[in-house]
C-alpha cells in the first residue's frame, strides 16, 4: 500500500474527463460552423470548406471557363478543393491540437491514453 493514498481520486478523474470531453465537443462544433477558403488559378476558383472540411460553396471566375479546355478548369476546381481543406486541417489542428495533446499527454493521470 502507497501511504497517504497513492491512488488518484476517481471523482476528480471523471470530472476532468467530462471537461475535456466538453471542451472537444464544443471545438468541433465550432469547427463545423467556421468556413476557410482556398483558391486556385490566382484567385480563379476559390472553394468554401467548413472546418470540418464540407464543401459549403464554390466560385468560378468567368475567365476560368474555356469550352474547348474542360479539363483545366476541373484540375483548378480539384487544386482549390484540396487547398480548402488543406486549411480546414491546419484549422483543426489549432482547435484540437491542445485537446488531443492533454488526452495523449498524460492530462489525466492514472489513465492509459
Amino acid at each position: 500500500m502507497i501511504p497517504g493514498g497513492g491512488q488518484p481520486n476517481m471523482q476528480e478523474l471523471l470530472q476532468q474527463a467530462q471537461k475535456m470531453q466538453q471542451d472537444l465537443a464544443r471545438a468541433q462544433e465550432e469547427l463545423a460552423q467556421t468556413e476557410v477558403d482556398g483558391q486556385a488559378g490566382g484567385g480563379l476558383v476559390t472553394a468554401t470548406v467548413t472546418g470540418a472540411g464540407e464543401l459549403r460553396s464554390l466560385k468560378i471566375d468567368p475567365k476560368a471557363v474555356d469550352p474547348e479546355d474542360t479539363e483545366t478548369l476541373a484540375d483548378l476546381v480539384v487544386a482549390a478543393v484540396q487547398a480548402a481543406n488543406e486549411n480546414a486541417q491546419a484549422l483543426q489542428q489549432q482547435k484540437l491540437g491542445p485537446l488531443a495533446q492533454g488526452l495523449g499527454g498524460g492530462g489525466i493521470p492514472g489513465l492509459p491514453f
